[in-house]
Formats: structure tokens, C-alpha cells, sequence
């Protein structure tokens, strides 16, 4: 698919067919997250887990309850430690979320940005569902991944307004 089609068709998909999503693919995505900007180059603090098991997907879910229809989550998670700029280090995990998303809709896939950070409460339970107990590592979000159920596909929803462009000045 081209850049275009990409960028303009891209939709949070919130239901998933039951169709199985390639490790090929779910590979593709994480790759593409890793190829996000970071804040400084070598200073990338993105770290990701893959979660398929239906019984994890469901404690996710209990949280984010648009977990429960996805095939496939991956937990973005940060490592602070290799964050070059402290205090920005979600900025860093948005780029690589973002890029994700638009792999996925790339290969023909759905996806959606579950948030989880900056609200303390949420992170430090999905750390613990995933087994995370380091205080150098914070959830950031939950990208759902999966085929799109009927009704949900990718497609172009025109949301450009020209009003809220300014030149110069406000």
C-alpha cells in the first residue's frame, strides 16, 4: 500500500474478527516501532510484549476493556533507563505507537491505542499482570491488534479543518 492510503485510512479499530494474526506480521509492527524517533538517536527506551493468551487478554481487559476482542496486544512499555531525556520519554513511546499503527493498517490490519500512562494506577496494574516489577520500566499503552471485524474496516474519514491552521501568529 502506498503512504497516502496509509496515513488518510487509518481507524481505531475496536472490534477484531476472529481470524489469526501471523507472527510475520505482529514482527512487522514491532519493527516498525523501533524505527520511531526517538529524543536523542541511541536513547530509544521502547520495549514491547506480545500477549495471544486469551487468559491474559482477559485480566488486560478487566482494565482496558477493549482488550477483549483482540487477537493479539502488545504492551508498550518504557525503559527509563535508556530514555535520554527523563521527563519526555512518552513522547519517545508515542512516536513508536504511532508507527505501529500505521504498520498495521499497512498490512491489512486493525489496531487501537489503548491509554494506559500517565494514570499511575493503570500502569502499575497492567505491570503486574505482565510481570513487570523494575521501577525503571512504566506501561505506557496496550495497541490491540487484529483483523477487522465487519463494520470496522480501515477507511478515509475526512477530518481536515482549515481553521485550525494559523500563520505566523494565533
Amino acid at each position: 500500500m502506498d503512504f497516502e492510503y496509509v496515513i488518510n485510512n487509518r481507524r481505531s479499530i475496536r472490534e477484531y474478527s476472529n481470524q489469526i494474526v501471523e507472527d510475520e506480521k505482529i514482527n512487522k509492527i514491532i519493527k516498525a516501532g523501533m524505527q520511531a524517533p526517538g529524543s536523542r538517536l541511541g536513547a530509544e527506551p521502547w520495549e514491547f510484549i506480545i500477549i495471544k493468551n486469551k487468559d491474559v487478554l482477559n485480566k488486560l481487559a478487566e482494565i482496558k476493556p477493549r482488550v477483549t476482542s483482540a487477537p493479539v496486544a502488545i504492551v508498550l512499555v518504557a525503559n527509563i533507563e535508556r530514555s535520554f531525556y527523563k521527563s519526555v520519554w512518552q513522547q519517545d513511546m508515542s512516536a513508536a505507537a504511532e508507527n505501529m499503527l500505521l504498520e498495521a493498517t499497512n498490512l491489512g490490519l486493525g489496531g487501537l491505542w489503548n491509554g494506559v500512562a500517565p494514570t499511575e494506577d493503570r500502569m502499575e496494574a497492567i505491570a503486574k499482570i505482565v510481570g513487570i516489577n523494575d521501577e525503571n520500566l512504566k506501561v505506557f499503552c496496550i495497541i490491540t491488534i487484529g483483523y477487522p471485524a465487519e463494520g470496522w474496516e480501515n477507511k478515509f474519514l475526512d477530518k481536515f479543518d482549515e481553521s485550525r491552521i494559523h500563520y505566523e501568529t494565533y
